[in-house]
Parts: C-alpha cells; sequence; structure tokens
C-alpha cells in the first residue's frame, strides 16, 4: 500500500498548528504499520537552513496554473524514518510564513496541481493522496477533471481530512478558469459554488472518494447548522463517505520520561515527580514556591474558539481561588491584554506568557495538575492529549475530540481521566472547576488514581493509523 500524505505544513519543517504534528506523526505511525506513506508539503523558506541543505533535488518541470506555466522542483528528504517531498518554486514559497497572503489561492492550486503532476516525474505512484485541509482539497477534483485519462492517475484514490471546517478557502469565481482551468460547468450548487464565490473545501467534499474528521464526535457534530460552517448539508448529503477517526500524538516525541525539555523526567510510576517540575516552574515563572497548591495550566491560542469568553466573564472569580493559573499563548489582543492586566493585579496568582515556546509549554504539561480546554468547538484538540500523556487532568467542553477523549471523573466507581461539563456556560466551567479542586483537596488518592489513568490512557497513533489502514484498503481493495 503506498500513501502520499499532502499537506501544507509539517513538524519540523514549518509549523502553524496541529495540522503539522499530524502530518509527521500519522505517516510515521503508517510505515511502522508496513504502510509506504511518504510526505509531501511546500519547501517554504522558513525551512532551517540544515534541512534545505540535506535535501536531493528529485527532478524538474513545468506545472499549468491557468494561462499560467510554472517552474516546479522536487527536492527529496528523509526525516525520522518518513520520506519527504517538497514542493520548490521561489515566487509562491519564498516567503516569511505559510499563509496569509493575498494570493494564496494560486499559491495552493499550483501546490495541488504539482502534486498531481509530480506523479509523471517521480518512481513513486500511490495508491491514495491524503489530502489535508482546504490548500489540497482541489487535489480530487484537478486528478478527475484533468488527470482521468493518465495511466498513472486513473487508479489513484483520493481521502480528505478536514482538521478545522472553519477555514474553507473560499476565493474569487474567476479562480475556476484562471487557476484550474476550468469552465462554468462547475460554478453550481452541486458542485464549486459557495454564494458568488468558490469555494475548494466543497471540492475536496464532493470529489474525493472519502472524508474523515480528526474524531467521531466531530463527524457527527459538522453535519449541524451550529458546527457546519454553512456546510452542513453538504457533509449531510454525503454522510456515506464520512469517517471520524481521532488524532493521537506522537509518542517518542511527547514522553514525560525522556522529554528534555522538563526538569524533571517521570512516567506513570513516579509521578510524584511532578511536584519537582512544579516547584522548578513556580521560581522560573516567579510564582510563590508551594508544591500544594493546584497549578491550572493553559497552553492555547488566544480566541474565542478556545473559550476564552468563558474565562473573561468569570476570571475574577478564578483567581479568588486558592489556585495558580499559568497560561502559554498569544492571538486575540482583547485576550491578551486581560491576561496582562489579571497578571499585573495578580501576580502571586496567574502567570501569562504571551507567547510561544515549545518548551515553556512541555514545562506547563509536566508541572500542572489540572489543564483548561473550555473549548467552544474542537476538531480534535492536542493539548488535552499532550496533558493526558504528562499527567496533567485535562478540564474540558463535552465537544468534538475532547469528549472522545477525556472520560470525567465517575467518583463512584473510581474511573475517568479528567472533568468536563456539557454546556458553554461560564457557570458549569467553574463550577467543574470547584470540583475538581475539591477532588484535589478532600480526596487525594482518587485524584492520584486519575492522574495514573490519565498517563496510561492510550492517545498513541497506533490505534488511528490501524483505522486509517482499513478505510485506505476499503479503497483500493
Amino acid at each position: 500500500m503506498k500513501i502520499l500524505f499532502a499537506t501544507a505544513e509539517a513538524y519540523p519543517f514549518l509549523k502553524t498548528g496541529g495540522l503539522a504534528d499530524v502530518s509527521l506523526a500519522l505517516p510515521k505511525a503508517l510505515r511502522r504499520l508496513g504502510i509506504d506513506a511518504r510526505v509531501i508539503m511546500p519547501k517554504y523558506q522558513d525551512i532551517r537552513y540544515e534541512f534545505k541543505m540535506m535535501m536531493k533535488h528529485c527532478c524538474h518541470f513545468n506545472v499549468q496554473v491557468g494561462w499560467r506555466n510554472q517552474y516546479c522542483g522536487i527536492e527529496y528528504l528523509e526525516y525520522d524514518g518518513v520520506p519527504f517531498y517538497f514542493i520548490d518554486n521561489e515566487f509562491y514559497f519564498k516567503r516569511n510564513g505559510a499563509y496569509g497572503y493575498g494570493d494564496d489561492d494560486e499559491r495552493f492550486v499550483f501546490f495541488s496541481r504539482a502534486i498531481v503532476e509530480m506523479i509523471n516525474h517521480i518512481d513513486f505512484i500511490p495508491n491514495i493522496v491524503h489530502c489535508n485541509d482546504w490548500h489540497t482539497a482541489s487535489v480530487p477534483l484537478i486528478l478527475k477533471a484533468h488527470y482521468s485519462n493518465s495511466e498513472r492517475h486513473r487508479n489513484i484514490k483520493t481521502i480528505f481530512t478536514i482538521h478545522n471546517l472553519r477555514y474553507q478557502g473560499v476565493f474569487r469565481r474567476e479562480i475556476l478558469w484562471d487557476l484550474l482551468n476550468l469552465d462554468d460547468y462547475y460554478f453550481t450548487e452541486e458542485r464549486l459554488k459557495y454564494y458568488d464565490a468558490v469555494n475548494l473545501m466543497k471540492a475536496g467534499i464532493i470529489y474525493s472518494d472519502k472524508v474523515t474528521t480528526v474524531s467521531r464526535t466531530y463527524a457527527k457534530e459538522i453535519k449541524t447548522p451550529f458546527y457546519g460552517e454553512g456546510l452542513h448539508g453538504l457533509l449531510s448529503a454525503n454522510s456515506d463517505k464520512l469517517v471520524g477517526i481521532v488524532n493521537g500524538i506522537d509518542y517518542d516525541e511527547y514522553n514525560p520520561k525522556t522529554d528534555k525539555f522538563i526538569y524533571k523526567n517521570y512516567d506513570e510510576n513516579s509521578f510524584g515527580l511532578k511536584r519537582e517540575n512544579k516547584e522548578a516552574l513556580q521560581r522560573e515563572l516567579h510564582l510563590p514556591q508551594n508544591p500544594d497548591i493546584p497549578m491550572i495550566g493553559m497552553v492555547t491560542r488566544l480566541t474565542n474558539q478556545k473559550g476564552l469568553d468563558l474565562i473573561a466573564q468569570v476570571i475574577q472569580e478564578i483567581l479568588e481561588m486558592d489556585i495558580q493559573f499559568v497560561l502559554l499563548g498569544a492571538g486575540d489582543s482583547n485576550y491578551e491584554d486581560m491576561f496582562k492586566y489579571y497578571a499585573s493585579v495578580y501576580p502571586s496568582k496567574i502567570s501569562a506568557n504571551i507567547r510561544y515556546s515549545e518548551e515553556l509549554a512541555r514545562k506547563i504539561y509536566a508541572s500542572s495538575d489540572l489543564f483548561l480546554m473550555p473549548s467552544l468547538f474542537e476538531p480534535c484538540g492536542i493539548g488535552q492529549l499532550i496533558a493526558l500523556r504528562y499527567g496533567s487532568l485535562p478540564i474540558v467542553r463535552e465537544t468534538g475530540g475532547l469528549k472522545d477523549t477525556v472520560r470525567p471523573y465517575n467518583r463512584f466507581t473510581g474511573e475517568g481521566n479528567g472533568f468536563s461539563f456539557a454546556n458553554y456556560n461560564a457557570r458549569e466551567m467553574i463550577d467543574i472547576i470547584k470540583y475538581a479542586l475539591y477532588v484535589y483537596y478532600n480526596e487525594r488518592d482518587a485524584f492520584n488514581k486519575l492522574i495514573y489513568n490519565a498517563m496510561i490512557s492510550d492517545n498513541s497513533w497506533r490505534e488511528s493509523a490501524k483505522l486509517y489502514i482499513m478505510l485506505y484498503n476499503s479503497l483500493v481493495n
């Protein structure tokens, strides 16, 4: 089985979000199970120099993008046992970052067309191209519209994974003929039309052979108006090919027993050493050193999606509790300013780190007792999976992947690996925070059992990779 995993970003070459982690960890897990999985992504300017020096030039050719005939080079590098191809075009990708440019439509249509055309020029013909989010959503369309008679392409199947439905790749109508070399046949409600524009995510949903999302619950949620972002009707109509498979995390990368970023390594049988991590982090962040005070961690983008408006409603009440609150993240200025303000007013209660640092993130996971994720919606979520791995008990809202991976504490049976609340409501959130703190102070044996349960939860990619293999086999066999 040969799989080409098409993605706009992949760790460690360029990362802006969880997609980058998936783009290394899933192919890595697939290869361990005997699948020839390879990754293709743009060769961005921001890829580190040492990686670029290790790349080997495979071939080059021209790619048709509307009336344009653009150069495309293919570079190759193996990282952590996974073969990577890089699409090289300096006009499109020699820029800072990955997204946010006025010609993103042209850049990623070129990328998608280059992925398909590359198959004519290398010695790897995949059985399946696994596409991810809108950046590669036009690959299934291009295959069917332009390459259906090609000997090397005609048997290739496609899977399209939705990581976050909110970002759909909606662009001007003219991209049909100006970039995709298509006519008005495709500008209908049943195809790519989205109001008066073209929606590339619609292309991925309609023209792929299977559609997946990154959790079972999210696959159900996006067929409803609240979560469907305007595409709930389309997704409901295509529910026969819609599958939810929860993401995992790389257990080699996220391992408190070997993590070089944290102060003191530990595992599920020595998690008492989290106290030493907590004291060291308190010292580093200039918080009062007290290993007995419960620490609530939060590593997140500061946006409404992440439930920050709930926190804004009750942050004063949270900080009046006997806790320490450690935040790491950046995003909307109103939330950044809010946390900066409260950190100045309550310097002994809250540390607001308005930035992103992988090292500090790992220290927070290893040091905190509780990890807050009150998301409005969460397709899968990576933070709660890492928190579980490091024994920081998640407090989550029951949505998407949070509902699928966090089992709420049952005081009668002792089961669970965290805490959760159902409705998007600040009072419900603070009530469950208070309950978690009650268990921390008054049911210490139960709290420790929850930590153990959390750390032995299997959120690796192994089981999810097996589900993907079953899905691949259903298309090829």
